[in-house]
């Protein structure tokens, strides 16, 4: 499985807890968040890489920003991904994402990933701590932050409603879990045949 590094602590969760022992995980790097147009040439040489190593390859991505390159990139390999546009939509779930998406277009998503590194993925990795002037210039026409929650953590709730504050915008929280994830991985390693000595990739 070839994640996004935002899905790296949900999906080791849940191999350990369902003992996936025949999955084997590579994360990209979550910053790729911020440069989206980067992720399919980098998905696509890790697929190179891997091919003839496995018996299957899957992809833990939406199309995650990327208008359609990561799709082109696993026809081209005959890989299959998450469904849905990004992580929200599977943490949310399509129909309380679309909810959210027409209730308030103006959102700006968190999830517990994003939370922890807030800091460096949007206040430094956008240079807002340096240009403060760039965050109503990102933010200007957003008027909400909607934190959809996989885990029910008041440290994380806290700093997910100072992530608002910074931003300038309205805070509201939505307890999701992990929403599809899981059924949706499931799926997938009931397809994996079980370990018959294929070679296993670093994680």
């Amino acid at each position: 499985m070839i994640a996004c590094g935002a899905l790296a602590r949900e999906i080791q969760w849940l191999k350990k807890t369902n003992r996936w022992k025949n999955l084997d995980i590579q994360c990209l790097d979550a910053e790729l968040h911020n440069r989206p147009e980067q992720i399919p040439e980098q998905l696509e040489k890790v697929i190179q890489q891997r091919q003839g190593q496995y018996q299957r390859l899957y992809v833990a991505y939406g199309d995650c920003g990327t208008g359609g390159g990561i799709d082109r990139v696993i026809e081209q390999w005959g890989v299959e991904r998450l469904p849905g546009a990004h992580c929200y939509e599977v943490f949310a779930t399509p129909t309380q994402f679309q909810a959210l998406a027409d209730e308030e277009p103006g959102t700006f998503y968190l999830t517990d990933f994003l939370v922890r590194h807030f800091e460096r993925l949007v206040m430094e990795g956008l240079k807002i701590n340096t240009y403060p002037q760039l965050r109503d210039d990102y933010f200007g026409h957003y008027t909400r932050v909607v934190y959809l929650a996989q885990t029910e953590d008041d440290a994380l709730l806290d700093a997910a409603a100072e992530a608002a504050r910074a931003l300038g915008l309205a805070f509201d929280v939505r307890y999701t879990g992990l929403g599809d994830l899981a059924h949706q991985l499931e799926e997938q390693i009931i397809r994996i045949p079980s370990d018959n000595g294929v070679a296993h990739a670093a994680h």
